[in-house]
């Protein structure tokens, strides 16, 4: 017999609520509610009576539950390394390209946090446990992937990947030509004198953008430019601490008049050193970074830069892994993007007289 049931607000109604309200079975309510199969005939006086019941309960579909009965979470994943030390605004121009297709589409992101690439690799597995429809790696450094560490039954998406993973398709950009445009630029301007302030060598990103900077430097022999590098990393500490280290060791030789840097943080750190050392941006020297980060559009100077579509790339990422025929099965060739120079304020011609590199505390 039907029970009248009692709204408990601090708890979500259930098919059983409703099924114990108006005298049937649980699956007799999913049935009606959600679709579900049943022997069991239901007449359409019952259908209505369940339909009401659940609308004065405000019941609503589980939907974990649906979508495992549909083998599909519309949740993906991204895997990703933050550091707490500074803010990365990499990873958030990729993450906003990311939410902005997945709200599109209907899909949830679940962000998954690890600590180092080659030793929390063996998680990623873990990550594929039926709570996500696909992963993107973004950034990945995993020198010698092991076996079965992509799983088969997940498709993966890579942005600037280290190394190649088997199976998995990467997005990266033309990092070389857009280190070559930038350099380029500054010799037409009349600077002969560019320090290139590196990130770490081990990565990818960072020796194609020093090649960039070595191949300009090279195609103008003529004007008699030495490569000058210091390798630094890719956050504003790191190359702050680069810079002022290489100042105590050339202080009173000629200031370089143009700084090539990894990325827009590390130009901000170097920026921070120069302006403590009385050195002005761009009047004394000119500085580039890379990315075209927010980072790049709100200081000041704004930062004359490289731009790589982060945002597209992100959504490129989303967009590969809701059309996984598109990723034609276990493929690993890299999708490349274009980078384009953005002119901003912080590059002017070389001062007329150069400065010496000044003592620094």
């Amino acid at each position: 017999m039907a029970r009248p049931a009692k709204l408990n607000p601090s708890k979500p109604a259930t098919l059983a609520d409703i099924g114990r309200a108006v005298g049937v079975s649980a699956m007799s309510a999913s049935a009606v509610l959600n679709g579900s199969r049943t022997s069991t005939r239901i007449s359409a006086e019952t259908r209505n009576r369940i339909l009401e019941e659940a609308a004065r309960l405000r019941y609503r579909p589980n939907a974990a539950a649906r979508a495992l009965n549909r083998r599909k979470m519309n949740t993906l994943g991204l895997a990703a390394i933050v550091d707490s030390g500074e803010l990365n605004a990499y990873f958030l121009e990729v993450l906003n390209g990311v939410l902005e297709t997945a709200g599109r589409f209907n899909q949830n992101i679940t962000v998954f946090t690890l600590h180092d690439w080659n030793v929390d690799a063996d998680r990623l597995c873990d990550f594929c446990d039926g709570r996500i429809d696909g992963l993107i790696l973004v950034a990945p450094v995993i020198a010698k992937p092991k076996p079965g560490i992509i799983p088969g039954h997940t498709p993966f998406v890579s942005l600037h990947s280290n190394h190649a993973l088997p199976g998995v398709v990467n997005i990266e950009s033309n990092e070389e030509q857009g280190s070559l445009e930038i350099v380029n630029h500054l010799i037409e301007q009349g600077h002969t004198d560019i320090l290139h302030v590196s990130g770490p060598t081990v990565m990818l990103g960072a020796r194609r953008r020093l090649a960039g900077y070595k191949r300009a430097v090279s195609a103008h022999k003529g004007k008699k430019i030495a490569p000058k590098v210091i390798e630094a990393g890719f956050s504003t500490q790191e190359a702050a601490v680069a810079l002022r280290t290489w100042m105590k060791q050339n202080e009173g030789a000629p200031m370089p008049t143009a700084l090539v840097c990894a990325n827009d943080s590390a130009a901000l750190g170097c920026m921070e050193v120069l302006s403590k050392a009385g050195i002005r941006v761009p009047r004394d020297v000119s500085i580039v970074g890379f990315d075209d980060t927010i980072a790049a559009r709100t200081c000041m100077p704004q930062l004359t830069t490289i731009r790589q579509p982060l945002r597209m790339m992100g959504a490129k990422a989303v967009e590969l892994l809701l059309k996984p025929e598109i990723l034609g099965g276990a493929s690993d060739e890299n999708i490349v993007f274009p980078t384009q120079p953005i002119f901003r304020t912080s590059v002017a011609p070389p001062p007329a007289k150069r400065l010496v590199v000044p003592p620094i505390d």
